[in-house]
């Protein structure tokens, strides 16, 4: 026998082949397989399971800690400590390194253990028949060839080809997202058919919602389509996080300007005649000092606090820099069925020849609805002929079966019926739903009279209807009204179910059908939407994200649900997923531009439009819970699987794993996304600010010819120890209140936008002077060299506490944040000033820094010198708020697009 779903010359797929080549081709039959067989086949395609990804080794996670460009820089500098046996410098450059590879590890082996704890896909039993005997045996026992027995409630435990249905039918939202349950049949289907339209299939994953079939196991384990979506999801690569590319852009720019300025004042300084061995130690130093070697430790903080808030959002986050992503996010592909909607059909209006009437959802001690009498047989049909069940958990009610049969219950307790009550008359003769029929009926004792009640297609009973009941009786039956009626509630997206009855003289015939009926009314249904969606999406618009709906579930229902929810204008284009196979990618990348729902995806349609966007330069984030979600999960710039609802494919595929199932949740981690970006890039800016002015301190007095202003040590010690503490306390800070009314950053900004490094420079500026002005100052009143550096390095660490506040805002003053909005970073400026203060009293630290106590002359000079930073600022902010910034008057560049 050749391997399931293979064979030589590229045979028919298996819902093209009709029973016979089919039980050939498997070489078994209509008795199963002898059990010697199903043991040599289970050695030889192995246990029908899919295989999990394998565990990340923990040395991998370890070593992914020390990929960063940054961190690269932070070893080089810590090497070259080690060669000038500049130990101290060398272990305080170990400790940053270390620190930040332990928190990063620590969070990243915490969440692989939390999603891998949610795993568990596989139906755990199966019912087979075997040596024509029936059997139940274990999931992963199933071979290709097994004869496979279906019955409601069941999980699909392999690929089928059925060959034996009995109102079958399958709930495949998992695999096709669509919200619906759909028929199966028998019979062989045409070999272009999607996944979705391949009726004669029952696949791994699906759910059997009622009915009975049986069918030929084709394929098993990673060979199904479910093993084949999870496969291919392992080779997807994952895309770099914005992030991750900014650090990398931000660090290579670092390195170059740390080298160039090593290097200018070491020749500077040996052309003006310094010792080389000085200037080299100077030169390292001044490295250190320039690199923000705190940036790793605080970018993993930031990460890390941002991963504590989603935790208590009912998230878990698999990889730090996911929680940055979503805040530069420009598009959100989600999936309907689950994400946005509660995957819970849902009666939303009646029709009859009375009009139409919106029902609400049922609520326990609700008052009862006064309702017509055709209202009220309509919703007694779709009592009756229903299988499914509804009773009151608490303060909501549950149901168990079919979701459409649940939904017309629900439906007649919203109207203050008693399902169980009506379902006590006698039953005299039921007739399933069968494909064929498109109805169903059921003959019950109804009020002291045989009468059938029936369900179905409204087509299928307006032909077995000869009159319709109205307002005032039965009257001839309005075939066009009826039709055109069910037209327009379908073309709104719901599911249009019709009903009718008719009262008996006498009990049916076991073989009779119902007919003479009267037509009683429509029932329209539709997967309602999650509450507080509809206000997430209008978040996201706000916040200059856009929505892209990707379901599998058709154009008409996509598209209700899209203009329901303001991810699209009623009547907008729908992009069906077939169409997506004969776009070239400039033609898809065109089509995404101007629509923002694709239907009838199928997992390759969705990869592929993940893809395009990403291509087109979004940053994309894919949000679903189905089989068919997992590979544009795995390709997206972020992916967000639903925790409790997912599978267990798509948990393993995402970055983020939301709990509550709640896309409202979503936009919850978008604030904290651009929170957790704007903490990465205050403290950037902070660090870079400060290094940058150490550096243009130390060329200017070089090239002046003057002594140098601090030594080696005294700059580690502002780098390292001072500054160290603040910007660490920097990833505390709450978020500003506008940081939803900008739209995203583009993939090309860098870490510190052109507004900062403007910023920089005019922060810059009354540092370097104010600097120098007080060094210079010292020496010519008399003071010693050491004195003057005191002063110097005393100077810089004031600036430092200024600017502070002038960093907790890009746009606001800072004046207008209190310092207790954030108590460790008011704690922390007050350690460091103390620290450095303590440093210039205590013997072993003057000895070690080389520096002395200050008058408080001196300090008065340098407090009112520093202050000036915040001027400085607040007059730039001012300018920037009222004109713009400044370099938009040398380079204008285009607004971004609150749509891009």
């Amino acid at each position: 026998m050749p391997p399931a779903g293979e064979g030589a010359g590229a045979p028919p797929p298996w819902h093209a082949l009709p029973l016979p080549e089919v039980e050939a081709r498997l070489g078994t039959g209509p008795h199963g397989l002898p059990a010697a067989d199903a043991a040599s086949r289970l050695a030889r395609f192995g246990p029908n399971e899919i295989e999990p990804a394998p565990p990340t080794p923990w040395y991998v996670t370890l070593l992914r800690q020390f990929r960063s460009p940054v961190i690269y820089i932070l070893l080089a500098a810590a090497l070259v400590t080690l060669i000038l046996r500049d130990l101290v410098d060398a272990a305080v450059i170990a400790a940053v390194l270390l620190l930040n590879a332990s928190i990063g590890f620590t969070q990243e082996r915490r969440a692989e253990r939390s999603v891998r704890a949610l795993m568990s896909l596989v139906a755990p039993r199966a019912r087979v028949l075997r040596e024509g005997h029936e059997r139940e045996i274990e999931g992963r026992e199933v071979v290709p060839g097994d004869l496979v027995l279906l019955e409601s409630g069941m999980r699909v435990p392999a690929d089928i080809r059925l060959v034996q249905v009995t109102g079958l039918v399958l709930d495949q939202s998992l695999l096709t997202g669509e919200s619906e349950g759909v028929s199966r049949h028998a019979d062989p289907v045409d070999e272009a058919a999607p996944i979705a339209d391949r009726a004669c299939m029952a696949y791994s994953g699906s759910i059997v919602v009622r009915g009975r079939g049986r069918g030929y196991a084709v394929a098993t384990g990673m060979a199904t389509e479910l093993g084949a979506i999870a496969g291919s999801i392992r080779e997807q690569a994952t895309p770099q996080t914005p992030l991750q590319e900014r650090m990398e852009r931000f660090a290579r720019t670092i390195g170059v300007i740390v080298a160039l300025g090593a290097l200018v004042s070491f020749l500077l300084g040996v052309a003006v005649g310094e010792s080389p061995s000085q200037m080299f130690k100077v030169a390292v130093a001044l490295a250190v000092a320039v690199v923000p070697e705190g940036l790793p430790v605080v970018f993993t903080v930031a990460l890390a606090l941002g991963v504590r808030r989603m935790a208590r959002r009912n998230a878990i986050i698999r990889k730090l820099p996911a929680v940055e992503t979503l805040g530069s996010t420009t598009v959100i592909g989600t999936d309907k069925t689950g994400t946005l909607t509660e995957n819970r059909m849902t009666v939303r209006e009646l029709w009859t020849a009375a009009g139409v009437r919106p029902l609400p959802p049922p609520a326990p001690g609700a008052e009862p609805i006064g309702l017509e009498p055709a209202e009220r047989l309509l919703l007694i049909a779709g009592v009756m002929t229903n299988e499914a069940d509804a009773f009151l958990a608490g303060e909501t009610y549950e149901t168990s079966g079919d979701p459409t049969e649940a939904a017309l219950l629900l439906a007649a307790i919203a109207a203050g019926m008693e399902p169980a009550e009506l379902r006590a008359a006698p039953v005299l003769l039921d007739i399933p739903f069968e494909s064929e029929r498109q109805y169903s009926a059921s003959c019950r004792d109804f009020e002291g009279a045989p009468t059938w009640f029936v369900k179905g297609a409204p087509e299928r009973l307006l032909e077995r209807s000869t009159s319709m009941l109205t307002p005032s009786g039965p009257a001839p039956l309005d075939r066009e009204a009826v039709l055109a009626a069910a037209h327009e509630l379908a073309s709104r997206g719901h599911r249009v179910l019709a009903m009718a009855f008719a009262a008996l003289d006498a009990p049916p015939g076991p073989d009779d059908h119902p007919a003479g009926l009267t037509f009683l009314g429509l029932q329209a249904m539709m997967d309602p939407p999650r509450p507080g969606v509809r206000e997430a999406i209008a978040g996201c618009r706000d916040a200059g994200i856009r929505v892209v709906m990707i379901t599998g579930d058709h154009a008409a229902t996509a598209s209700a649900i899209a203009a329901e929810l303001g991810i699209a204008p009623p009547g907008a284009p729908v992009l069906p997923g077939p169409e997506v196979d004969r776009l070239s990618d400039d033609d898809l990348r065109e089509r995404l531009r101007e629509t923002a729902v694709v239907a009838r995806a199928a997992p390759e349609h969705k990869l592929r439009v993940v893809q395009a966007l990403r291509a087109d330069g979004h940053v994309v984030a894919v949000t679903g819970d189905g089989v068919n979600d997992a590979p544009a999960l795995r390709a997206a710039d972020i992916g967000v699987a639903m925790g409790r609802s997912g599978t267990d494919v798509a948990r393993e595929a995402a970055d983020m794993v939301l709990a509550d199932d709640n896309f409202v949740t979503i936009y919850a981690a978008v604030e904290e996304g651009r929170v957790t970006f704007e903490n990465v890039r205050k403290v950037t800016f902070f660090l870079v600010s400060n290094g940058a002015v150490l550096l243009v301190v130390i060329l200017a007095a070089v090239l002046f010819q003057w002594p140098l202003p601090m030594v080696a040590a005294q700059l580690l010690w502002l780098n390292l120890v001072t500054s160290g503490i603040q910007d660490l306390a920097l990833a505390f800070e709450p978020g500003e209140k506008d940081v939803l009314k900008f739209p995203p950053r583009r993939r090309s900004d860098g870490i510190i936008s052109p507004l900062l490094w403007e910023r920089t420079v005019v922060a810059g500026i009354p540092r370097l002077v104010g600097t120098l002005a007080l060094f210079r100052w010292e020496l010519d009143h008399g003071a010693s060299l050491e004195s003057a550096q005191t002063v110097a390095l005393t100077t810089m660490v004031l600036f430092q506490a200024f600017h502070l506040g002038n960093v907790r805002s890009e746009r606001q003053s800072a004046f207008t944040r209190s310092p207790f909005l954030n108590p460790f970073l008011l704690t922390g400026t007050i350690a460091a000033l103390s620290l450095h203060v303590a440093a210039l009293y205590l013997p072993p630290t003057q000895y070690v820094l080389r520096v002395e106590p200050l008058s408080f002359e001196a300090w008065w000079r340098m407090i009112a010198v520093a202050s000036t930073i915040i001027l400085a600022v607040e007059v730039h902010k001012l300018w920037v708020r009222r004109f713009g910034p400044l370099y938009r008057l040398i380079a204008p560049r285009a607004p971004v697009s609150s749509t891009a």
